[in-house]
């Protein structure tokens, strides 16, 4: 059915970055005043200097929504099915996205800026992951890139956008123009909770957006960090899926999809109002390689299967299997064989 698709059905916005991985000790952790599983932003150099003069690092084409874009481009299979806006360097660190992004078949228009494209330090401690983000050009992404005319038709072709929430720190801007131009639309915008920072102190960025909001995706802890910020009175996953769902929406021709995903315990979704949960493929310890990318992952395999007009289950299963692929590889990286059966 993927071949059926139109070009550019599914379209990403968000910051692309080149991900530094490397395994470190949890003194470096220690060292720096990191948490394991947990995502933070940085203008500090020394980390990425410690981890490039210190250590055996890989360079991948990273940044969430970028990861969740290719996963899901490779998926459906058709060059040019998704679409990616975001904002890099005039430098070699751009060249190694653009150049990741093609062979993947996604159709990347980055906005160029003056400053150098962002990284990502990926430390990696046994199964966990620690992400320290220097945005740089990432940071300078503006909605001025969206009102040229070329980069605008992109925006009417896709059915549905998805941003990570990290694009909240950048330009809640875009992210409002295109979300209410999709609720005007009838098209489908989604966003994710991404990481606890974003829900404690970019709670009012994510406020405004909510509204146009047609499916959010986030894992336990986020909700977590939602429902404290949020005063929601419960820590109950399920309910906070709900609550969340419930929240005000502009386009009232459709209900809010909410979807938390819990690591090995069950993914919980909520649609029309009703709550369930889908298993996961559970691997054992030594299966794991890497679990940088397995929300990324699970969102693009997700996406891939709803663009294709598929049942929720289907979209959750796809997007389950797509989290195990990646776990069982170093960083965001995808096999040569998509094997996936509905």
């Amino acid at each position: 059915m993927a071949e059926l698709l139109n070009e550019g059905i599914l379209l990403g916005m968000g910051n692309p970055l080149l991900d530094i991985s490397a395994s470190v000790a949890p003194e470096l952790l220690e060292k720096y005043k990191l948490k394991a599983n947990d995502a933070i932003l940085t203008e500090d150099e020394a980390i990425f200097k410690d981890l490039v003069d210190n250590h055996e690092v890989e360079y991948i084409a990273g940044g969430a929504t970028q990861n969740s874009i290719r996963v899901a481009q490779w998926i459906l299979g058709k060059p040019k099915a998704t679409s990616y806006f975001g904002c890099v360097g005039a430098d070699e660190s751009r060249d190694k996205l653009i150049e990741k992004a093609e062979e993947a078949g996604v159709n990347v228009k980055y906005q160029i800026s003056e400053h150098p494209t962002g990284r990502c330090a990926v430390l990696i401690t046994g199964h966990e992951r620690s992400l320290v983000t220097k945005l740089d050009a990432a940071n300078h992404f503006t909605v001025s890139h969206l009102e040229d005319e070329d980069n605008w038709k992109l925006v009417q072709k896709a059915q549905v956008v998805y941003s990570a929430g990290f694009f909240l720190t950048v330009s809640v801007e875009s992210m409002l123009k295109v979300a209410k131009y999709c609720a005007a639309k009838d098209r489908i915008y989604c966003m994710n909770l991404s990481a606890p920072f974003l829900c404690q102190f970019f709670k009012d960025q994510m406020a405004s957006v909510l509204p146009f909001t047609d499916i959010i995706f986030g894992n336990e802890t986020e909700a977590a960090a939602y429902a404290e910020s949020q005063n929601l009175g419960t820590t109950d996953v399920k309910e906070i899926a709900k609550k969340i769902a419930m929240l005000p929406k502009e386009n009232g021709s459709r209900s809010r999809i909410v979807i938390i995903t819990q690591g090995k315990e069950p993914v919980v979704l909520v649609s029309e109002g009703q709550i369930s949960e889908h298993p996961v493929e559970v691997l054992t310890s030594d299966q794991i390689i890497d679990t940088n990318g397995a929300g990324d992952a699970f969102v693009g395999g997700f996406l891939a299967m709803f663009v294709q007009k598929k049942p929720l289950s289907i979209c959750i299963k796809c997007g389950v299997w797509a989290a195990t692929q990646i776990i069982q590889r170093s960083g965001c990286t995808l096999p040569n064989t998509m094997d996936f059966k509905v």
